[in-house]
C-alpha cells in the first residue's frame, strides 16, 4: 500500500494557495507604500494650504478598503489550505475500498478482466482489447443489450494464446439495429491500494492504473 507525495496537497490546491499568498504580498507592499505616502503628505503639508478634509477622508476610506482586502485574502488562503488538507485526507480514506469509476483500463488477474458496459440501445459491438503498450491483443464482435451489463474477458488473444496478467484497455465501437453508431460507456472496478497527489487532483491507484478521484461513481468497503 503506497501513498505518493503525501506532503502537500494536490497541484491545483498548491497553486491556488501560492497565488493567493503572492497576491497578498503584492497588496501588502502597495499598502505599506500607500501608508508611507499618506504619512509623508501629512508631514509636509503647508500650514497655509492644509490637506483638504474631503480628500483626506477619501484616502482614509481607500486605506480601510486595502486593509480589508488584505484580511479577506488571508482568510481565503487559510480556507484553501484547509480545503486541500481535507481533500487529501478524504482521498487516503479510499485505500482498501472497492471503487467503481468511469474508465477503459483495468487489470487481468488470474485470467479474468471485467468491464461494466452501458448501452443506450441494443446493438452490435466490436470490442477491441489492447495491452499497456497499446498493442491490440483481441478483437471480438458481440451483441449487447440495452442498459447495464458486465463484459468479461478470459485473457484469450486473437492468436489463440493466453495474455499475461496485467493492465488492459477496452474500446467499443457499437451500432444499433439500424446500423447507426451509438456510444457505449464503460466503467471499471478494483480495490484502491494507493493515492498519488502529484497530479492536479488526487489519483486513486489500483495497481498500475490511476483513477481521477472525480471519476469515482461508487465505493464499497468490505467488513
Amino acid at each position: 500500500m503506497a501513498v505518493s507525495s503525501t506532503s502537500g496537497t494536490s497541484g491545483t490546491s498548491g497553486t491556488s494557495t501560492s497565488t493567493v499568498t503572492g497576491s497578498t504580498n503584492g497588496i501588502a507592499n502597495n499598502f505599506d507604500q500607500f501608508l508611507l505616502l499618506l504619512t509623508t503628505q501629512l508631514k509636509n503639508q503647508s500650514p497655509l494650504d492644509p490637506l483638504d478634509t474631503n480628500q483626506f477622508t477619501q484616502q482614509l476610506v481607500q486605506f480601510a478598503g486595502v486593509e480589508q482586502q488584505l484580511k479577506t485574502n488571508e482568510t481565503l488562503g487559510s480556507l484553501l489550505s484547509l480545503s486541500a488538507a481535507g481533500t487529501a485526507t478524504n482521498a487516503v480514506g479510499f485505500i482498501g475500498a472497492t471503487v467503481t469509476a468511469d474508465g477503459t483500463a483495468t487489470r487481468l488477474i488470474d485470467g479474468k478482466a471485467d468491464w461494466k458496459v452501458n448501452m443506450p440501445s441494443t446493438g452490435t459491438a466490436t470490442i477491441t482489447i489492447k495491452d499497456s503498450n497499446g498493442s491490440v491483443v483481441q478483437t471480438l464482435t458481440k451483441t449487447l443489450a440495452a442498459g447495464d451489463q458486465t463484459f468479461t474477458w478470459d485473457g484469450s488473444t486473437s492468436l489463440g494464446t493466453k495474455a499475461p496478467d496485467g493492465e488492459y484497455s477496452i474500446t467499443i465501437d457499437a451500432k444499433n439495429v439500424a446500423g447507426e453508431s451509438i456510444t457505449a460507456k464503460t466503467q471499471i472496478s478494483g480495490v484502491v491500494d494507493g493515492v498519488d497527489f502529484t497530479s492536479s487532483i488526487p489519483m486513486l491507484k489500483i495497481g498500475s492504473i490511476s483513477i481521477p478521484i472525480d471519476k469515482v461513481k461508487s465505493v464499497v468497503r468490505g467488513d
